[in-house]
């Protein structure tokens, strides 16, 4: 299938260290890029950083370094935690940028041509945490909710961008694309929102409260609120061959952005320009730790992702996210359920089924797959040879749910052992007669195996790569169509079978 995709997840800030929730949203859209690259269509992904701010310009402060050294070495750690993940990018968006500086001054300049933008001088509350301007309407039983931070009073000239002339229009795309928020339930969240009239948008602040940030085109006194600034990257890097792909297929954020920022303020900002939404906005859940709430004001909450890629290996982190965290939902780590993923899933499972597979294959049939083609089948062959596991796959993936898409792969690595137990080839290797019956099997097996080497490329690159480099086959990406059931390894030499997810007695690595 040819054609083009374009994804990308939002950019992750800077002024502290990875942690579990940024790895889950990589690994994400970099499974979807990945199986867009199985239809053979060209992929264009991005992700990054975002590095402007009030907060990151405290956090060189704290440290006596210049904000562009800061960001330098902290973004640093996200890249090198894209590359231990296998996360496969188009562009690491970094929006100190000179190609992103430029388009959000393009951007700016445009809508205050037309006079979307404004000056006027603002007093009320000023949400650190948030790095926004918040009213009373946002209080929860007269109170700022824990994600605003400290609030402040505050009272300063700045340029705002109007919204409320859009909210109608808003309103209407919604109506006709009741689709557009991935699930479903996010678009009543949306609709509440869009409700009363909109506010302004404050979309700059004054140099002389906050200087690391791109100057305003129409006045260099005043730098551009980091959430406009962000916002832009998603155009800044989305072109190919100087040319601009645009609209993206998927934009892939967390719940807690929806509102206001990708659900108010980017389409808008999109409407002002003249430019098309986005297909869809997929909005994930959170992660919690044990239960508890994760929260960058409790470190201890805080789950570092690379003692486990360390330990375990980077599929085993892939494998667990993606399998656990239903689309849209929450989702708990703890170090049991890890281990017991690991163990049980990719060990026991798929492991196992890979391992002895091979293995007989290498000892009753000299490391060759047999031919099978025209012996007579059994009734309990037939299950392993259904291409219904690929066909509901490829409907998990359609509906933006990997967690179902594994499960269905799970059903063909759990059929496979039920049918190494069911055939027993060790005992048909001992009787001459059931020599036929034994290549059946074992061809089976093989083919089995090479299809679940494409299944999982998407979600368990590294295991893939593994698997066909034990069966000596030529490296991924392969087609996914590949996955459906053939006849093509008769006579294949096979290697030597290397554990895939070797058993660790070791505890975790504590959260």
């Amino acid at each position: 299938m040819a054609g083009s995709y374009f994804l990308t997840t939002a950019i992750d800030y800077v002024n502290s260290a990875p942690h579990l929730g940024h790895a889950y949203e990589k690994v994400l859209a970099d499974f979807f890029s990945r199986h867009e690259k199985s239809l053979e269509r060209d992929v264009l992904f991005l992700t990054g950083v975002d590095e402007h701010g009030q907060k990151v310009q405290q956090s060189a402060q704290k440290e006596g370094i210049e904000p562009q050294l800061f960001v330098d070495q902290t973004s640093a750690h996200f890249q090198r935690l894209h590359e231990s993940l296998g996360i496969v990018s188009s562009h690491f968006v970094r929006t100190t940028d000179d190609l992103h500086k430029k388009v959000v001054r393009e951007w700016l300049q445009k809508l205050h041509d037309k006079g979307e933008i404004f000056f006027q001088e603002y007093e009320g509350f000023y949400s650190v945490r948030q790095e926004q301007f918040v009213t009373e309407k946002d209080k929860v039983d007269g109170q700022w909710p824990e994600i605003f931070g400290e609030v402040i009073e505050t009272k300063e000239p700045n340029y705002y961008f109007k919204l409320e002339p859009y909210r109608q229009k808003l309103l209407q795309h919604l109506d006709e694309n009741p689709d557009w928020i991935v699930p479903a339930f996010r678009l009543k969240e949306l609709r509440g929102a869009l409700a009363e009239p909109l506010a302004d948008l404050c979309i700059s602040r004054p140099k002389s409260r906050l200087s690391w940030g791109i100057p305003l085109p129409f006045n260099e006194d005043y730098v551009t609120y980091v959430w406009f600034d962000a916002l832009v990257n998603y155009v800044s890097f989305a072109s190919v061959k100087g040319k601009l792909v645009w609209p993206p297929d998927l934009q892939i954020i967390g719940k807690d952005i929806l509102i206001p920022a990708h659900g108010v303020y980017w389409p808008i900002m999109l409407f002002a320009l003249d430019l098309a939404l986005p297909k869809h906005l997929l909005v994930h859940g959170f992660w919690t730790n044990s239960g508890a709430k994760i929260s960058k004001s409790n470190a201890k909450s805080l789950i570092d992702p690379v003692p486990y890629v360390a330990k375990y290996g980077p599929d085993a982190l892939r494998y667990f996210v993606l399998r656990e965290m239903v689309l849209g939902q929450d989702a708990d780590f703890s170090d049991d359920r890890f281990e017991t993923r690991y163990k049980t899933d990719l060990g026991n499972d798929l492991g196992n089924l890979v391992n002895r597979t091979l293995a007989m294959i290498g000892r009753y049939r000299g490391g060759v797959v047999p031919n099978y083609d025209g012996f007579h089948l059994l009734p309990g062959d037939n299950a392993l040879r259904s291409d219904s596991y690929l066909e509901e796959y490829r409907a998990a993936v359609d509906q933006f749910a990997p967690h179902l898409a594994l499960q269905a792969i799970w059903k063909l690595v759990q059929c496979g052992n039920q049918y190494v137990e069911e055939t027993a080839p060790w005992k048909l290797a001992k009787d001459e007669a059931q020599s036929k019956r034994l290549d059946v099997v074992l061809g089976l097996l093989a083919e089995t195996v090479r299809r679940l080497s494409v299944l999982v490329q998407a979600a368990l690159p590294f295991t893939a790569e593994k698997i066909r480099a034990q069966m000596q086959l030529f490296p991924g990406p392969v087609r996914i169509e590949e996955a459906l059931f053939g006849n093509s390894l008769k006579g294949q030499a096979i290697g030597k079978p290397e554990p895939l997810f070797p058993r660790l007695e070791e505890k975790p690595p504590a959260s």
